[in-house]
């Protein structure tokens, strides 16, 4: 009997085998793992396959250098640790040999970051980080509008029905938000979750990720990147990443490979997490989810909002002067840093007097009691409320 023939005889009883076990006749899931250039070397990639192994959720299949531990799984020997496993990768993805991979090094097109997952330490939550790798646009706002999209995309593909999304107090979160706003009132089911903060707001602090206040949070990729090492490794010391599930998986519009990321810096822990989160993104159908969603976000214009936010800012023609100054107590917040000056001078145009400052919750604009219903009407007549 040939070997291509045993092989296909094991196939078939391992599959008659494992319906007879889950009462399910489709084939099992199978998820890659490429196991070469961890800083923590090879033994972290033999603890997460055995750690799987013994779950028996899906079928395991190595990437990488020949092992003497490897034989215990389907295995694909490669010599270059990262080209030629990434292009093998590739091909075991694209004819559906393999429905998902973890890997440590891949080079994901403009366009595509990745959406990370964490459990929160205060009350055990998991936490979609959106995003933290990747560049999903080389303008920053357009970037996490784009990246609510994609942590939707995750949330959703794992089983939740209507993810909650907050965005993280960085610069470009009110422009985020509005932006957003607009999405959800042209038609796109999105719904925002609230900071635990007093004063609350879509806008999130660091003790919301702490609490994990929402299911998805919006930020750019760096800072992402950020979170994502803080969370994982906060209780090692930052050489051995132990929480966690790793960065993710690359989503972006028209993308449609499952590949999650790790670092080299994680621990057989979040190995065998991230094996688990590429499972249940194949399991939730990823790419057709992350279809469906930007078809859907396309409809309620999602392009137009994108456009704006990338559009150069008008030059300013004329210089403005502010009208006589008066005692200024009233606070009107919610205004982008970036765009604070400009939404004072607006004020000042509209024969307002307005100065700038900076509350507790962030930036703010500052106008007498009796202003303050007419230079609100001002700011969000010019979008910056």
């Amino acid at each position: 009997m040939s070997d291509q023939v045993k092989q296909t005889v094991k196939k078939v009883f391992e599959d008659l085998a494992t319906s007879l076990e889950t009462g399910r006749m489709e084939a099992k899931i199978k998820i890659g793992l490429t196991i070469d250039g961890s800083e923590l070397g090879l033994d972290v990639m033999k603890q997460a396959a055995f750690a799987i192994k013994q779950k028996n959720l899906f079928d395991l299949v190595l990437i990488g250098s020949d092992v003497e531990w490897a034989a215990e799984f389907e295995h694909y020997s490669t010599t270059d640790c990262q080209k030629e496993a990434a292009e093998l990768m590739e091909e075991l993805l694209d004819s559906g040999e393999i429905q998902g991979c973890v890997t440590l090094h891949y080079n994901f097109p403009i366009g595509v970051s990745t959406v990370g997952k964490v459990i929160t330490p205060a009350l055990g939550r998991e936490l979609y980080i959106a995003t933290t790798t990747g560049t999903t646009s080389g303008a920053r706002n357009e970037a996490m509008v784009l990246n609510a999209i994609n942590g939707l995309v995750a949330a959703k593909a794992c089983g939740i029905k209507q993810p909650t999304i907050g965005i993280l107090n960085v610069e470009g979160a009110k422009t985020v938000e509005r932006s957003l706003i607009a999405l959800q009132e042209n038609g796109y089911e999105l719904a925002f979750g609230e900071s635990q903060r007093e004063d609350g707001g879509k806008v999130l602090r660091g003790n919301d990720l702490l609490l994990g206040s929402v299911d998805v949070v919006v930020c750019d990729s760096l800072t992402g990147n950020i979170l994502m090492k803080l969370f994982s490794a906060y209780s090692s010391g930052g050489n051995y990443e132990t929480l966690g599930a790793g960065y993710g998986p690359g989503i972006g519009r028209h993308y449609d490979r499952n590949i999650c990321i790790i670092s080299r810096a994680s621990g057989a822990p979040v190995i065998a997490n991230a094996l688990e989160y590429a499972y249940e993104l194949a399991k939730g159908k990823l790419g057709k989810v992350s279809q469906t969603e930007y078809q859907k976000a396309d409809q309620a214009g999602l392009k137009q909002i994108c456009s704006e936010l990338t559009a150069a800012p008008a030059a300013q023609t004329k210089e403005i002067e502010p009208p006589a100054k008066e005692i200024v107590t009233s606070e009107i917040a919610g205004i982008e840093i970036m765009e604070l000056e400009d939404a004072v001078k607006v004020l000042w145009e509209a024969d307002i007097y307005a100065e700038s400052g900076m509350g507790c919750t962030g930036p703010i604009v500052l106008v007498n009691e009796k202003n303050l219903p007419a230079a609100q009407d001002e700011l969000k007549k010019a979008n910056y409320l």
